[in-house]
């Protein structure tokens, strides 16, 4: 279950840098070529959704199947056990929805700056008529 955890949070740094890099100013040319090769990348990056909404259904499922040792019966072990199992799957599903935003707000940006692209060949068109 680690390697789930941890392909998902490289995954996640990958998109906070991508999402860095597209909104950070640069010249035109360097911005419509990193533009273009984000976009090609999402497509085939698109399995990060399902994966990441698989993962939400899977911390859910065991959070309702969850031993509660919230009695007098518990040891300090036991205790200390649950609310880590507790922190951990917060900070999981922190993470698969901290993916699945990441790659919208990256799937937009692409998008916005296409639109504007295409705004402004219109417009160079319309000036040179």
């Amino acid at each position: 279950m680690a390697l789930q955890w941890m392909i998902l949070t490289y995954i996640v740094a990958a998109e906070a840098a991508i999402a860095v890099l597209l909104t950070l100013p640069s010249p035109k040319v360097v911005k419509n070529r990193l533009v273009s090769l984000i976009s090609l990348i999402l497509q085939p990056a698109l399995f990060i959704v399902p994966f990441a909404g698989f993962q939400l259904l899977d911390i859910y499922w065991k959070n309702e199947h969850r031993l509660m040792c919230t009695s007098e019966i518990c040891t300090a072990a036991e205790r200390d056990r649950y609310e880590k199992s507790i922190y951990k799957a917060q900070r999981n599903g922190v993470l698969c929805a901290a993916s699945i935003l990441l790659y919208w707000s990256m799937y937009r940006i692409c998008k916005y700056h296409k639109e504007i692209q295409s705004l402004e060949e219109v417009e160079k068109r319309y000036k040179e008529q």
